[in-house]
């Protein structure tokens, strides 16, 4: 659950599900290109999603978005971003320490650069990071294991229409 503050903290009690608050950086480019993670989970598999992981104890959900960005895709001290997107995942984490993750996805405009992340492959690949790739907006499409997956479509909306007045139920 997440104080007023923004940080990480007890179990979700009204649902009596241990749920994990997490970071994801929607980083865009001006040429509509977004910087995606392959992660490849040994129970579910490759997925591409957008960088970011879980809050630390007593982080907030801004110093943990910068803290993932410079660890998993080596961007130091990026803009703030606007919360855009949330998202809630139901299903037991490898570990079994988590019955499911809460994400706030951040929009972090930028411009295209060469990832360099702070953590070592070796660190990443114990992470199930396995790839780190800018995509343009159109190759994005259905049937490919994107998270949340309608990335196309919450992309191209951002797009068009900028910054949503509050964040907007992504799905999974």
């Amino acid at each position: 659950m997440t104080t007023p503050e923004g940080q990480a903290g007890a179990p979700d009690a009204a649902a009596g599900l241990r749920i994990r608050e997490a970071v994801r950086a929607v980083l865009l480019t001006p040429g509509h290109e977004v910087l995606l993670v392959r992660f490849d989970f040994p129970n579910t598999g490759l997925r591409w999603a957008m960088p970011g992981g879980g809050l630390e104890p007593g982080e907030t959900h801004l110093d943990a978005l910068h803290r993932e960005l410079a660890e998993e895709v080596g961007l130091a001290d990026p803009p703030a971003g606007v919360h855009v997107w949330d998202r809630l995942h139901v299903i037991p984490f490898i570990d079994g320490r988590w019955d499911g993750q809460r994400e706030r996805f951040f929009l972090v405009s930028t411009e295209r650069f060469e990832p360099a992340p702070h953590l070592t492959w070796p660190e990443l690949n114990a992470e199930y990071v396995f790839e780190l790739r800018w995509w343009h907006v159109d190759e994005i499409t259905d049937g490919l294991p994107f998270v949340p997956a309608d990335m196309a479509g919450h992309l191209r909306r951002l797009i068009r229409h900028g910054p949503p007045n509050s964040p907007v139920q992504v799905g999974i």
